[in-house]
Order: C-alpha cells, then structure tokens, then sequence
C-alpha cells in the first residue's frame, strides 16, 4: 500500500510538471510560433530577392505577388515577378511583365537585361540585340553581364546558321540581384 501511495504521488507530481510552463516539454515544441499580432512584416521585395538568390522562384513569385498589395505594380515587383518566370522558364509571362517594366521611366539596366535574356531564349534575336544595347547604353558599359549578353546575341544574331548544339553549351546563370547572364558550360 506504500508503494502505491508513493507511485501514485509520483504520477500526480509528474503530472503537476508537465502543467507548469517550466516544466516538461516546456522548450521542445514541434509546432512553429504562432502570429505575432504586433510583429512587423519583412517586405516582400526583401523576402523575394532572398529566395531568388536562394533558387527558390516559385516561392519568390509569391514574395512578389505579396509585395505588389502593398507597393502596388512597381517596377521593383514587375521585374521580380517577370525575372522569377524566367527562372521557372515560364518565358512567355516573364517577357509581358519585364516588358511593362521596362515601359515605366524607373527601368535599371538589370531589368532591360534580363528582357533580353527572355527574347533571346525565345529566339527574338533582333529585338534581343536591341534590347541589350540599350542596356548596356544605360549601365554606360560598366557591367561585365550586360556585355557578355549583348555579345552573345550579337554573335547568334550574325550568324544565322548557328549550330543547335552549340546553343545547348550555355545555361542561365543568376548574377547579383536579378540580374541573369547567359554563360558557356565548361
């Protein structure tokens, strides 16, 4: 009958523990915090760009999408939408939305560089050429990208008879933020 007593106190301390907020599993949880009402949002161009760098395009786009209900249709967020397309290669909605963000006065030359990125992909060489030279025109030629791109298309665009094995030499690679430059796979 001892032993039942002391078990049974046992159980009931244990059970007094757990209940506590020091007590057992108080730091262990499995379930991430909840919403902190007063908490601040980190915005949405910031969260997209880190996950653009990160690979993360699908989740960027969201980032973006999230972004544009508090800046509106920005150039910052239609080329963040328009350049996660181009990394999921969806090519045809990445082209409209850099498209309108170059129509806007605010374009940097990363923007004009990864429409042409777009264009050449897609085998608008002419308009690729054109779009890179305006870039490069706008970066005043400061950007190794840029001009390996404008390069690029100049040399496709010279030679009509490109061979399509040789186009399967280069891959999309990410330079700094957002901006996208074709480069030669070793």
């Amino acid at each position: 009958m001892k032993r039942f007593r002391a078990g049974l106190g046992l159980v009931a301390l244990t059970a007094l523990a757990a209940c506590s907020t020091g007590g057992l599993g108080a730091s262990d949880t499995t379930y991430a915090p909840g919403v902190a009402p007063r908490g601040q949002a980190v915005d949405g161009l910031v969260v997209g760009q880190r996950l653009m760098q990160a690979g993360e395009y699908e989740l960027a786009l969201q980032a973006y999408s999230r972004a544009a209900l508090d800046h509106g249709m920005t150039v910052d967020v239609l080329s963040g939408i328009g350049t996660a397309n181009l990394g999921l290669g969806r090519l045809g909605q990445s082209e409209r939305q850099l498209r309108q963000a170059v129509a806007t006065d605010q374009a940097i030359p990363e923007v004009w560089n990864n429409l042409g990125v777009v264009l050449m992909e897609r085998g608008k060489l002419g308009e690729a050429v054109q779009i890179f030279k305006k870039a490069y025109a706008l970066d005043n030629g400061e950007s190794d990208s840029i001009r390996d791109n404008l390069r690029l298309a100049l040399a496709k665009f010279e030679n009509p008879d490109y061979d399509d094995e040789l186009e399967q030499e280069y891959k999309l690679v990410q330079r700094g933020s957002g901006s996208y430059v074709l480069r030669r796979i070793p």
